[in-house]
């Protein structure tokens, strides 16, 4: 059920991100706007990291696959930094003004507005069943949230007050945490444990049912080490109870 639950929240967000890509790239190029550009090469990323996931989770034992599917998220994490970076950094020197955009602001508002009760549903799916590459794609929607925070105030201060520089150090936030991001995620820190693939308490092969009480049993019974986030200290005990 958990497993089922999960590959539609995946579903869910590629089919977003599509979207939110196509429209933020495209009114971003039309604008000259590195931020918004950004956004919309973290909506691209943001679906490599959800089709790393389903990729995942097509497997009959996903756990073999998880370690797999945090690099991909980790290395796309860097990819969107390095090139955000370059491209702020280029525009600061240059002094290279973006355009308004009332389609990149609406973009901003609308996924601000969708993307934290996404970022829960996932989070909270993947604490349930032991999954970190889940969790960690759910910190990538919430990632999204928080760019579309910035790219609000970026977008919105150079069109109110006319500072060219707010747009490209908007986008050096959205490098700075994608940074973050892609270091916690190639670590493994989403969650310290995996209930994916374990045995079922009769020794059988595990399948998603088995998977889903093994996470459960695991969740309940162990000793919380966590930051208070589902993530796990190094060497702590597994996730805390999904919020």
């Amino acid at each position: 059920m958990l497993t089922r639950r999960i590959r539609l929240l995946v579903a869910a967000t590629i089919a977003y991100n599509v979207v939110e890509a196509v429209v933020a790239i495209g009114a971003g190029a039309a604008a000259g706007s590195t931020a918004l550009i950004g956004f919309g090469l973290d909506s691209v990323i943001e679906v490599s990291s959800a089709a790393a996931v389903a990729w995942q989770f097509a497997a009959r034992d996903p756990a073999r696959r998880e370690r797999a599917a945090l690099r991909i998220i980790a290395v796309s994490f860097f990819a969107l930094a390095a090139y955000v970076t370059a491209e702020s950094v280029r525009a600061l020197l240059t002094g290279d003004e973006a355009e308004h955009s009332s389609v990149g602001l609406l973009l901003a508002a609308v996924s601000l507005v969708i993307m934290p009760g996404l970022s829960w549903a996932q989070r909270r799916a993947g604490r349930e069943l032991g999954s970190r590459t889940a969790v960690a794609d759910s910190k990538q929607t919430l990632l999204c949230t928080y760019l579309s925070a910035v790219l609000l105030v970026g977008l919105g201060v150079n069109s109110l007050f006319g500072w060219s520089w707010a747009d490209p150090l908007a986008a050096l936030v959205i490098a700075a945490v994608a940074v973050k991001e892609g270091r916690d995620a190639w670590r493994g820190d989403a969650c310290c444990t995996s209930g994916i693939g374990a045995p079922t308490p009769g020794g059988g092969a595990p399948d998603s049912g088995g998977a889903d009480s093994a996470a459960a049993a695991a969740s309940g019974g162990a000793t919380d080490a966590s930051d208070g986030e589902g993530c796990c200290t190094p060497g702590g005990g597994c996730c805390g109870p999904a919020r």
